[in-house]
């Protein structure tokens, strides 16, 4: 007797993270071998290319993503994005409701401060930026190139500036820029925090393993941790919290 072949799934994966990798990389290489395409916004120079097919740039919003998922005749939509995208994690809750397209988003843990830690929690860039001066005058700054502008005001502090790509201004005018992308060890964190007599320390709850090794140096040392909480995520999104939920997601849904 002969059967029909099955279709081959069609995966749209929206990218950008270790877990987006990770994900296109098992997704390829399962038994069910979907066709699997990562979107990634671009604004990375040399982003670490996924497995599968990929396209770089925007969608034109939500109404943008809806037609191209449409388009491609997509059967599964996965947000894999960062933490802290928050805008187009409510673009894709969006255009999976428009198309009537299945979507998961893979969100990783957030981090839990321990004994010995002195975080201050805050919902902002800006507040981030407010909380500064009453906690020390030579900063490491890790948030990213793209929110310097925000602390651009703060004349009377020195930063110290993680990113992957050269930062353009504005920015704050004392500033020594460190371009570098993680796995960091915790040895190297603690070297750059004695080098460069870092006393208060800034990042953004990303949850990743990969620069969680700060937090650890920062408490060792005693410095004081200004937390930006994560942006709140579309609601009714079912959600794994690594690439092996996600993977078992997309298996039980093309069983």
């Amino acid at each position: 007797m002969n059967h029909a072949a099955r279709p081959v799934p069609r995966l749209l994966i929206l990218g950008g993270t270790t877990e987006a990798r990770r994900l296109a990389a098992d997704l390829v290489a399962s038994p069910l071998a979907p066709h699997v395409t990562t979107s990634l916004a671009g604004r990375v120079a040399a982003p670490r290319l996924p497995a599968g097919d990929v396209r770089i740039g925007g969608f034109g919003g939500p109404e943008g993503l809806a037609r191209w998922l449409r388009e491609h005749a997509v059967d599964a939509l996965i947000d894999a994005t960062h933490p802290f995208a928050g805008t187009i994690s409510h673009n894709a809750a969006e255009a999976a409701a428009t198309a009537h397209v299945p979507l998961l988003a893979v969100r990783r843990p957030g981090w839990v401060p321990g004994p010995g830690d002195d975080w201050h929690q805050v919902a902002s860039l800006d507040e981030a930026a407010a909380a500064l001066p009453d906690l020390g005058t030579r900063v490491f700054l890790t948030t990213g190139r793209m929110g310097l502008a925000h602390f651009a005001h703060l004349t009377g502090l020195w930063f110290l500036v993680r990113s992957v790509d050269a930062p353009e201004p504005p920015h704050p005018p004392r500033m020594r820029t460190l371009l570098d992308r993680g796995p960091f060890t915790l040895d190297g964190e603690r070297e750059l925090l004695r080098r460069h007599h870092i006393d208060v320390l800034v990042t953004k709850d990303s949850g990743a393993a990969a620069t969680a090794p700060k937090l650890t140096a920062a408490r060792e040392a005693g410095i004081p941790v200004v937390l930006v909480r994560r942006p709140p995520a579309p609601e009714g999104v079912p959600v794994a919290a690594d690439p092996a939920e996600a993977v078992d997601w997309v298996r039980r849904l093309f069983a």
